[in-house]
């Protein structure tokens, strides 16, 4: 079922505050033998997560007690830096994240989110800073997504506005990727196609 289907959601949220989180950090080059999307969130974090000797030693946020059922991440500046590897937004949504809530992302990162059910959320500095606030100091901290009135919400707490446009919305809502949003255009290209050749017929090539 997709996830941003009634187009809101409402989880845990963990905080992640170091800049400069890169998609190698997230998924490393190990993990990327795989071509399904299933399975990776396994090597999600691994780096961060395990010691020299390979074993998981359970101080990385996301394996708090306090954290583990998170779907909200809330992270430091310029997350998703790096290579541009689609493995990146897949393991963190096979893990379960849904949101990831940062002051900015690397753009080649936040093309991929969005085509893949992640929903990025940019806020400003001091919105960021009272976020952090709220995440780390509260007993159970959720945060809803509203992506109809485009707000993060901190039930009982504060609201904070963030900008995504309507095709980032309705894509998330439908729970299309890349290929399904360019087959959804179908009728538009093939319309488009016969209008141009018939204003330039000599493009459409030589008949046998």
């Amino acid at each position: 079922m997709n996830a941003w289907s009634t187009g809101t959601h409402e989880g845990l949220a963990a905080p992640l505050p170091a800049a400069n989180i890169d998609t190698d950090q997230v998924i490393p080059q190990l993990f990327l033998k795989s071509l399904s999307r299933r399975g990776l969130g396994t090597g999600l974090f691994h780096g961060l997560r395990h010691d020299a000797d390979g074993r998981r030693h359970g101080r990385f946020v996301l394996d708090q007690p306090r954290y583990q059922a998170a779907s909200i991440l809330v992270a430091g500046p310029n997350f998703g830096c790096g290579s541009a590897r689609e493995h990146a937004p897949w393991a963190l949504v096979d893990h379960g994240i849904r949101c990831i809530v940062a002051e900015s992302f690397a753009d080649i990162f936040l093309a991929n989110a969005l085509h893949n059910g992640l929903l990025p959320v940019v806020l400003p500095g001091a919105a960021m800073a009272e976020v952090f606030a709220y995440v780390e100091g509260a007993p159970e901290p959720r945060l809803r997504v509203d992506l109809h009135e485009c707000l993060l919400v901190a039930p009982g707490v504060a609201a904070w506005p963030f900008a995504l446009d309507a095709a980032g919305r309705e894509r998330l809502v439908r729970g299309d990727d890349a290929i399904a949003a360019l087959q959804a255009l179908e009728a538009e290209v093939r319309d488009f196609e016969l209008r141009h050749w018939s204003i330039q017929p000599w493009l459409k090539g030589v008949p046998a």
